[in-house]
């Protein structure tokens, strides 16, 4: 697995994930379904983001010249949360 698809496209599945839940139609889920699963996509999303953060910072505390990888995840894994807060 490439570092780009390792970094970039896996963490992106979780708000792709996020969107098609908030987005999907009442009928197919329904209301508290949808959001408590929006919520916990959200809630997931948010502790990866936290987890990638502190493991980039420990890499680029180590001198790891691939540090900015974790950073780059760590971009991407906070779209739900926000997302949450503006559709809330």
């Amino acid at each position: 697995m490439t570092r780009y698809t390792r970094h970039i496209v896996l963490p992106f599945t979780l708000p792709l994930l996020f969107f098609a839940v908030a987005f999907s139609p009442v009928e197919v889920l329904g209301c508290l379904q949808r959001g408590l699963l929006a919520l916990l996509v959200s809630l997931i999303s948010g502790f990866s983001a936290v987890g990638t953060a502190i493991l980039g910072t420990k890499a680029r505390i180590r001198g790891d010249s691939n540090s900015h990888w974790w950073m780059m995840g760590t971009l991407v894994l906070p779209i739900p949360v926000v997302a949450m807060l503006v559709l809330a």
